[in-house]
C-alpha cells in the first residue's frame, strides 16, 4: 500500500497531466503569400505623374538624408593607426583622377569628381548609378 505522501504526489501528479493536455495550444504552419509578386505588379502600377504620388511625396520631402562622399579606403592593423601622427599619408584604393562615390544614408547612389568652389570641396557629379547596380549592391538580387 503506498504511503500518503506518495499517494498525493501521483494525484497531483495526474492532475498537471490532465490540466497539460486540456490547455495546450493549437499549432498550425503558417501561411505566406509570395511579396515578390505584389512587388512587381506594384512597381508597374505606381505612376510618377499622377496626383496621389505627388501629394505622397510631399510626405517625405523634408526628411533628413546624410551626404558624405568617399575617395577611398584602405585596410589597418590596430598597431599602424596607433602609429599615425600630424604629416602620415595614407594610401588609399583609388587612384587620383578616379571617380569618387557620392553616398546617401550609407548608400552610393552617383560618381563625381572633386572640384574646388571658392575655398571649398565639392562634387561635380559624372555619373547617376542605376535602379539595377544599387538592388545589386545591397545584395537583393
Amino acid at each position: 500500500m503506498p504511503e500518503p505522501e506518495d499517494q498525493e504526489k501521483n494525484e497531483v501528479e495526474n492532475e498537471t497531466t490532465a490540466e497539460t493536455k486540456d490547455d495546450s495550444p493549437n499549432i498550425s504552419n503558417a501561411k505566406f503569400t509570395n511579396i515578390a509578386d505584389k512587388e512587381d505588379s506594384r512597381k508597374e502600377q505606381i505612376d510618377i505623374n499622377s496626383p496621389l504620388f505627388k501629394e505622397n511625396i510631399k510626405l517625405i520631402l523634408d526628411v533628413p538624408m546624410n551626404i558624405s562622399v568617399e575617395l577611398g579606403r584602405s585596410k589597418r592593423s590596430v598597431e599602424e593607426v596607433l602609429a599615425l601622427g600630424e604629416g602620415s599619408v595614407i594610401e588609399l584604393d583609388r587612384l587620383a583622377g578616379e571617380p569618387i562615390d557620392l553616398l546617401v544614408n550609407g548608400k552610393v547612389i552617383a560618381k563625381g569628381e572633386v572640384v574646388v568652389i571658392d575655398e571649398s570641396f565639392g562634387i561635380r557629379i559624372t555619373s547617376i548609378v542605376s535602379r539595377e547596380q544599387r538592388i545589386i549592391d545591397i545584395n537583393l538580387l
